[in-house]
Formats: C-alpha cells, sequence, structure tokens
C-alpha cells in the first residue's frame, strides 16, 4: 500500500510551504479535500487546507513573504485562520487543534492542539487524511482512522463516536449525506442511525447553511440519492415540509395517481443532464 504522495505534491505552493515551515520551525501538513480528492483521482482542487502545529497565521504570512509578490494574506483572528490566493488557487491556513462544543451552538471552543487532535476533530475519516509538507518525511500519508480503506470501500464514516459528532455540529449530518451523494459513497450504518437519532439538531443550523448544502446536493448527477437519504433520517421533514407533504398517492374518482415526491425527485433527476442551474432543477 502506498504511503508517500510526494510525486502527488508537484505544486509550487507546497515546496514554499515546506521551506515556510522549516524556517519557523513548525511542522505543517495538506488536509481535508485536496488529499481526498487527490487519492481519489477527481482532479486537482482549487482549494487547498494546510494545518500548522503551530500558528497557521504565521506560517501563511511567512508562504506569503516567500511567494512572487508576496500576495495579500487575509487574516480571520476569531478562527486563528488565514488564507491567500496564489496563481489559481487558494490555500487556507489553520493551527492544529482539537474542539469542544456546548449543546446549543455549532461553534466550537477551541484549543491548540497536536495533528491527532486535529484529525481527531474532522467530519468524515476520508476528510482526516493528511500528507506532510515536513522536509524529512515530505509527502508521508497520515491515515489514523483508516481513511483510505474507507475510500477503497466507498463509505461514509466519522473519525469519532457519530452520535456525539453530529450532535456537535448538526451541520455535518447534511455534509455526510452531500458527500455520499457527490461521491457514490454510502453511509456507514451506525453513522446514519446517527443521524436519524439526531435529525432535530438540525435546527440550531441557519437557513443560510442548510441552502448551500442543498444547492451542493442539487449540484449532483443524480439529487434524488440525497433527498431520499434527507427523506429516510427524518431531515427532510425538518428542512423541507413542503416536499415531503407531497408523499402520497392521491386517489380520484377511484382512481390512483402518481406519487408526486417521487414524482418530483425523478423530474429533478431528468432535467440534470440538460442543465448546470440549480435553480432550474
Amino acid at each position: 500500500m502506498q504511503t508517500n504522495y510526494k510525486t502527488a505534491l508537484q505544486h509550487k505552493i507546497f515546496g514554499v510551504i515546506s521551506k515556510a515551515s522549516q524556517e519557523l520551525n513548525v511542522d505543517s501538513y495538506v488536509i481535508g479535500g485536496f488529499v481526498r480528492d487527490l487519492l481519489l483521482n477527481r482532479g486537482s482542487k482549487k482549494d487547498i487546507d494546510v494545518v500548522a502545529v503551530g500558528s497557521g497565521i504565521e506560517l501563511a504570512l511567512k508562504v506569503s513573504d516567500l511567494l512572487p509578490k508576496k500576495p495579500k494574506v487575509q487574516v480571520f483572528k476569531t478562527y486563528g485562520t488565514a488564507m491567500l490566493r496564489f496563481e489559481d488557487t487558494d490555500i487556507e491556513f489553520v493551527g492544529a487543534r482539537k474542539e469542544s462544543y456546548n449543546f446549543d451552538s455549532r461553534n466550537p471552543i477551541v484549543e491548540n492542539g497536536t495533528l491527532e487532535d486535529d484529525q481527531n476533530r474532522r467530519d468524515f475519516t476520508i476528510n482526516a487524511l493528511a500528507l506532510s509538507l515536513n522536509e524529512k518525511t515530505f509527502g508521508d500519508l497520515s491515515d489514523p482512522f483508516n481513511g483510505l480503506a474507507d475510500l477503497e470501500n466507498k463509505t461514509i464514516k466519522t473519525p469519532l463516536d457519530p452520535d456525539i459528532t453530529y450532535s456537535d455540529d448538526p451541520l455535518r449530518m447534511l455534509r455526510a449525506i452531500r458527500f455520499a451523494n457527490q461521491l457514490n459513497f454510502e453511509i456507514e450504518k451506525n453513522s446514519l442511525d446517527a443521524i436519524t437519532k439526531n435529525a432535530e439538531r438540525i435546527k440550531i443550523i441557519s437557513g443560510e447553511r442548510i441552502v448551500d448544502e442543498l444547492n451542493k446536493i442539487l449540484s449532483t448527477d443524480k439529487p434524488s440519492i440525497g433527498f431520499l437519504l434527507l427523506y429516510k433520517t427524518g431531515l427532510l421533514d425538518l428542512i423541507l415540509p413542503e416536499l415531503t407533504a407531497l408523499n402520497q398517492v392521491e386517489e380520484i374518482e377511484g382512481h390512483t395517481h402518481k406519487n408526486n415526491f417521487y414524482h418530483t425527485l425523478e423530474v429533478v433527476d431528468n432535467i440534470c443532464p440538460n442543465t448546470d442551474d440549480v435553480w432550474l432543477r
């Protein structure tokens, strides 16, 4: 099994981040969606997440200093993150951290942490995969939760107890369904059961964040997969009760008519090959 992906980190930015890390004497890793899509051969993402075992903001500033034209660094002190754009790629830097939650909010209480702490807080095992940007271990894969096996088995699974994961941040329930839809993966049974159990928690998530995830589901090749999972887990009734209300077969003058809920999903699927516009879908 391959454990080093140095040849996949050819983008100039990775070498610059490695040099900046060495100068600051901090360890850094590329983590999350970039690594996931790299291992799935889904093409190169135009956004990269970098975690520093130290200050992500300081690392971003050092990287900018080493790059041509010293691109502007956007700093978000509240979240301890920073972002810069190099060529056609957005790079976000964050310090490794561990998180805890209050019951009535998805905004975490954050403390400095290790790479392992940072991987623990990730939503899914396939998003906790990290590649080292450190000089001596450049390209080495860190996979504490067997995310590589879950990629191969096409499984959506949380790194820690799914009941806690979804209760702490209920938006992850929608993300699980969206990733299952986008990647044609299956949600592990324990995880799916935990989504059903915690469905009511979705009420603490803002409408804007919910709509964003729904639009991403609508943008997939077959949105009905995601909407049926939303229905099965009870989330759809909380988010779009108007849609679940269509789930009945009408009888007019003794004749039964098609189920409007499933017909609506079928119509959405059928229009997908003809347009990428989510508003038309």
